[in-house]
């Protein structure tokens, strides 16, 4: 067995993707076999100074990889946040702290990058607290019965004098990144999307690891023709033993700049003949879709969980970027297990804006760096986490004065999986 000190934990070469990969695939319990469309398409994207490995020899045991990306706060400013993806380490290479060297070298060049957070998808809880992240996002996911759901089985155009159109993976090519930055804007937790992601999620780009089903897309127009809202999703073929129709409709993507838009293409997915089941995708958890069937009953809840992750790199940047409904002011204590964003901060808030500094004052609140990155997009309640001792009030109150400035009305979400 190698001493943890004599595996190599560095950036790759672009020679040495092939075998990034296969160590990849071994991680996530994918076929370890390498094609040359599989290298070939990673090689477009792969920044190999941010795409690391841990080397026993010649063979690489453990894979890491960030990209550039934008995370959009609250009140609709983007900060720049080191996107974190493919984290693997080889089952025979456990418990040698090779994940703890890889997320160390990258922690580190993303703050001296100047990236105001770091984010990833967490495929396990208990791993990523211990860096510094805690869950900023959560998502749901509803199954609706559609025959309970009460909506009329005759589909009628939108009552609001919108339509909706079926249109094609072209279509949703041109329209669709236009919509999306629209409904960034406005979304805390959205990240941005780039033009690749549009083509593989179109099938214009087509991945040899990836199964491909061509889905549908249908768009609504508002009553003056503006693209309010588009979705995506597929059909299964099953019927019963009677020749009774129970497909189900899988949603892959739904986003939609206005309630009218989301309310018209559930509606429209509901009411396609022979659908039977919907399964809505992973939603806002406080996501609208129940309150549109006159029986909110007939959406089940059968997904809910933690979704983005973010580790705050720059406290002052973070706080200044996001914007607050109520006045006040708040000391906060941050600690950080890699002392990299630690320290003590004033925030001094309002509708107007916002000042963040480090500070000699007493502080009134103290938490550690991933308990702020749950409050930071407003989903998490302050109050909440000092009853489970998650953070502590050197202040009576100071926990009550946090959720008054950092709860949101709407909960954050992200769309995306990366």
């Amino acid at each position: 067995m190698s001493r943890p000190q004599d595996i190599d934990v560095r950036p790759i070469t672009k020679e040495e993707i092939p075998d990034w990969i296969r160590a990849l695939n071994t991680g996530f319990l994918r076929a370890p076999t390498v094609s040359k469309e599989e290298v070939a398409d990673r090689s477009t994207y792969i920044v190999p100074e941010r795409t690391r490995g841990a080397f026993d020899g010649n063979r690489c045991v453990a894979t890491f990889r960030s990209f550039a990306q934008e995370l959009t706060t609250v009140g609709g400013a983007a900060v720049p946040a080191d996107a974190i993806s493919n984290v693997t380490v080889t089952a025979t290479h456990r418990r040698r702290g090779l994940l703890t060297r890889m997320m160390a070298q990258d922690l580190a060049a993303a703050k001296a990058r100047g990236d105001v957070v770091a984010t990833l998808i967490a495929a396990e809880h208990p791993i990523y607290g211990r860096y510094g992240f805690g869950p900023a996002t959560h998502v749901a996911e509803w199954t609706i019965d559609v025959p309970r759901a009460g909506l009329d089985p005759r589909w009628a155009d939108p009552e609001d004098g919108g339509r909706v159109d079926l249109v094609d993976g072209e279509d949703v090519r041109k329209i669709g990144p236009e919509l999306h930055e629209r409904l960034r804007r406005t979304q805390a937790g959205a990240v941005d999307r780039d033009e690749r992601w549009w083509r593989v999620s179109t099938g214009a780009l087509a991945l040899d690891r990836v199964s491909w089903t061509e889905p549908f897309h249908a768009v609504y127009r508002g009553r003056r023709g503006e693209v309010e809202g588009l979705l995506t999703y597929t059909v299964d073929d099953h019927w019963g033993d009677a020749k009774q129709p129970l497909n189900t409709a899988k949603v892959k993507d739904l986003i939609a700049v206005s309630p009218a838009a989301e309310r018209a293409l559930w509606r429209y997915l509901c009411s396609v003949d022979w659908i039977k089941t919907v399964k809505t995708g992973h939603r806002a958890p406080d996501d609208l879709v129940p309150q549109f069937l006159p029986d909110p009953r007939a959406a089940a809840i059968s997904t809910q969980a933690d979704w983005l992750w973010v580790r705050i790199l720059d406290v002052v940047r973070a706080l200044e970027a996001r914007t607050y409904t109520a006045s006040g002011t708040l000391v906060l204590e941050v600690t950080d297990p890699d002392g990299l964003s630690a320290g003590r901060y004033r925030l001094d808030a309002s509708p107007d804006g916002a000042t963040c500094a480090r500070t000699t004052d007493a502080a009134e609140l103290t938490l550690d760096v991933g308990e702020l990155a749950a409050l930071w997009l407003g989903d998490e309640s302050a109050v909440r986490l000092a009853a489970l001792g998650r953070v502590a009030e050197a202040r009576a109150g100071a926990a009550t004065t946090a959720d008054a400035l950092l709860r949101t009305s709407r909960r954050p979400w992200c769309p995306d999986v990366f």
